[in-house]
């Protein structure tokens, strides 16, 4: 039998990180502390490269090589696009931070870079070994991650939460994945397709295997109620390491769910619709109206997260086209909003001071009104005011569910929108309103203070004119 070499060249943005990431870990290694800026230059040359090329082999037509393990196509490059840009932005935002608190260290950007690894393996996965291996990269790194102040009880006791329910859901994947296979015969997304497709509903050992895939993609993803380690991973890791986890991950867990749900099991799509909307209604309640509560900015942004999900689920269970095409749309607009929601508590914590209280935005508007400004129109795109990025992105997914007849779900979600708009507008209320309690200046490098502007500037652009991003997601959706 003849080995034939498989074909590398769709795979090249991956293998450039790989190289790349394991270049810095070798050059960290002979770095002194002050030349650890080195090191942070080789990481956003490494995403920079990573985009770069990814858009150099942008696939109009879908690709599948690695022994069928690995998809290139349109989706699958947009997305990574999305995720080294989201990335470097995380990077860059939390360069002062780390420097201040001694964890400018090496192992960041490394356990960084291998995380968007695992990203792009699993954007790009076409079998569910592809899958789980690119969860896995993506998930060990970002348990480290957590860790990485190890002075610090909190960031500990956050890591070992993560990784004790981490393992638990991926336990609960690998379990699932080994039902499909023990009732497809194959890993790969395309035969199990065509075997769902001649099996359906009849073989019961498939849909108790989409039972457990839908609880490790839920668990993941941080929908309710399989939630309870956000809240405790946001707030007890360092800012830097929140950032990382609620910006582009979630980019990851929608191509995750593309892949498995709508790529392998769409034919089963009548009973993993009704376990979605069931995840999708209760995420919308809970995260909502428990972030009412909270006076930590950083858990008000993990509930704030939960119930993004929730909406970001009335896209997929949608099942059509438009659907699709509106979840991806509004799981890049998150990006952009968590961007700019932790990145503004960056640059209001300092050496020895850590701005996690809503009350540490006090008298924004006094102290730097351009940055309140940002702050601002974050908080409104996330509450979905209208002309904001967020608006348009709710408003597709609700129109898509609206279409397949939901109108009960859609009014939920309008329900949820509401209530959850009492929460950002009391941070725009500290900001204008109150008084500071902080009197020292806001330092801010250049290159940040253009980041962050950028950041904020593009919610408002992309409220006033989504069409040219809708129609892209769109575009990558139906090649």
């Amino acid at each position: 039998m003849n080995f034939v070499a498989p074909d590398f060249t769709p795979v090249v943005p991956e293998l450039f990180v790989l190289f790349m990431t394991c270049a810095v870990l070798v050059i960290d290694v002979f770095l002194e502390q002050r030349q650890r800026h080195i090191t942070y230059g080789l990481a956003q040359l490494t995403l920079l490269g990573a985009a770069v090329l990814t858009l150099l082999t942008y696939a109009p037509a879908p690709t599948i090589t690695m022994f069928g393990h690995y998809i290139k196509d349109a989706m699958g490059d947009l997305l990574k696009f999305f995720i080294c840009v989201a990335s470097a932005a995380v990077f860059l935002y939390s360069r002062d931070y780390l420097r201040q608190r001694d964890l400018f260290k090496g192992e960041y950007y490394v356990l960084g870079l291998f995380g968007v690894l695992g990203m792009m393996i699993m954007v790009s996965a076409h079998s569910l070994l592809s899958v789980y291996l690119g969860l896995e990269l993506l998930s060990l790194s970002l348990y480290a991650l957590v860790a990485i102040d190890r002075d610090s009880p909190l960031a500990s006791e956050a890591a070992m939460k993560y990784f004790v329910l981490g393992s638990l859901a991926s336990g609960m994947l690998l379990y699932g994945i080994s039902m499909i296979y023990g009732a497809t015969g194959s890993v790969d997304l395309q035969v199990i397709a065509d075997a769902v497709a001649k099996q359906g509903r009849d073989n019961l050992v498939l849909v108790f295997g989409l039972v457990f895939l839908v609880v490790g993609l839920a668990f993941k993803l941080g929908a309710v109620p399989f939630h309870m380690w956000l809240p405790d991973v946001y707030q007890g890791a360092p800012t830097s390491v929140t950032l990382y986890i609620g910006s582009a991950p979630k980019l990851a867990a929608f191509a995750l769910i593309m892949r498995v749900l709508v790529d392998g099991l769409g034919n089963l799509q009548g009973d993993w619709q009704q376990m979605l909307i069931i995840l999708s209604v209760l995420s919308m309640a809970v995260g909502n109206l428990i972030a009412i509560a909270q006076t930590n900015i950083k858990r008000m942004l993990a509930y704030s997260t939960i119930s993004h999900v929730g909406f970001l689920l009335l896209g997929v269970l949608a099942g059509t086209p438009e659907g699709y095409a509106a979840a991806m749309f509004y799981a890049i607009i998150y990006v952009l909003m968590a961007a700019g929601a932790f990145g503004m508590v960056i640059l209001l914590s300092r050496s020895g001071f850590e701005a996690e209280q809503i009350s540490d935005f006090n008298g924004l508007n006094d102290r730097n009104p351009w940055l309140a400004f940002l702050m601002l129109a974050v908080m409104m795109s996330m509450a979905g005011i209208p002309f904001m990025a967020g608006f348009y992105a709710k408003w597709v997914v609700l129109q898509s569910v609206v279409e397949i007849g939901l109108v009960w779900l859609a009014l939920v979600g309008v329900l949820f929108s509401v209530i959850g708009a009492f929460y950002y507008l009391r941070v725009v209320k500290c900001m204008y309103f109150d008084k500071p309690e902080q009197s020292e200046a806001i330092e801010i490098s250049q290159d940040v203070k253009v980041a962050i502007s950028a950041n904020g500037l593009l919610l408002v652009v992309l409220g006033l004119y989504p069409t040219a991003l809708m129609t892209w997601c769109t575009t990558a959706l139906l090649s």
